[in-house]
């Protein structure tokens, strides 16, 4: 299986970071920012729309 790391950003406090899609759940799935605890969906913390698109590839 290939690597694939994905730029998030925390839409409160705007954060930035990255995660290997392997270490996350699906788009849909409850994720918390570990800087200011702010709950959403995970698609909600992925910075860009690519990002967002190789973790529904890897998460279908």
């Amino acid at each position: 299986m290939q690597e694939a790391w994905l730029q998030l950003q925390c839409p409160a406090c705007e954060e930035n970071w990255e995660e290997n899609v392997a270490d996350l759940s699906g788009p849909e799935a409850s994720f918390d920012c570990d800087s200011c605890g702010e709950t959403r969906s995970l698609s909600e913390f992925m910075q860009t729309t690519r990002d967002l698109e190789v973790l529904r590839q890897f998460k279908a």
